[in-house]
Parts: structure tokens; C-alpha cells; sequence
């Protein structure tokens, strides 16, 4: 039954690639709030060094506004990576039950090589 091993391995192979994906992502979110923080916090310096916080002022400053959109920029990112998330949770949950499937498969084709082995 080395094709049942083989499947085994083949299923826990997907699953680690599968969490592996996963991470990946939470990494890729957990760096982009990371960024988004960041910038808030050089336009919150920024509306405070120019005394204007009001982003239709005509004296609002330019370094604000594009960071303010580089933030909105990131936060539309954060929302795909978040349906990525999830849908890297339910493959992870489907390639963890397969393995499961294919283990105890192989652990009764095991057992029973075992019954006709004794």
C-alpha cells in the first residue's frame, strides 16, 4: 500500500503549503497596518506642524494629502488581503481534513496488514 504512504505524505505536503499561505498573509497584513499606523502619524505631525487639519483647505499640506492617500491606498489592500485570509482559512480547514481522511486510511490499511500479518 505505498500509494496509500504516498498520499500521506502528498496531503500533509498540501496542508503545510496550505498554512504556510496562510501565515504568509497574516505577515503581509500584520506589515501593511504596520505601514498604515506610520503614515497616520506623520500626517497627524504634519496637520499639526502647518496648523491645518481641514483636507479641503487650499493650504492643506501636500505631503499629507498624498500620505493620507498612500494610507487609503494601503487600507483597500488590507481589505483583499483579508478576503484572501479567509479564503486561505477555509483551504487550510479543507487540506486538514483531507490529511485527516487520508491517515486514517492509511492507518486501517496499516492495521489491517497488521491482522493479516499475526
Amino acid at each position: 500500500m505505498k500509494s496509500r504512504e504516498s498520499l500521506v505524505r502528498l496531503k500533509a505536503f498540501q496542508l503545510n503549503e496550505k498554512r504556510r499561505q496562510l501565515a504568509q498573509i497574516g505577515t503581509m497584513m500584520g506589515e501593511l497596518e504596520r505601514m498604515c499606523a506610520e503614515l497616520e502619524q506623520q500626517i497627524v505631525a504634519e496637520e499639526k506642524k502647518a496648523g491645518i487639519s481641514d483636507t479641503n483647505h487650499f493650504a492643506y499640506p501636500t505631503f499629507a494629502k498624498a500620505a493620507r492617500k498612500r494610507a487609503d491606498n494601503l487600507l483597500g489592500s488590507l481589505r483583499e488581503l483579508k478576503v484572501q485570509k479567509d479564503a486561505a482559512e477555509l483551504a487550510v480547514e479543507e487540506a486538514d481534513a483531507d490529511y485527516a481522511k487520508a491517515a486514517a486510511l492509511e492507518e486501517r490499511d496499516a492495521g489491517q496488514r497488521l491482522g493479516r500479518a499475526g
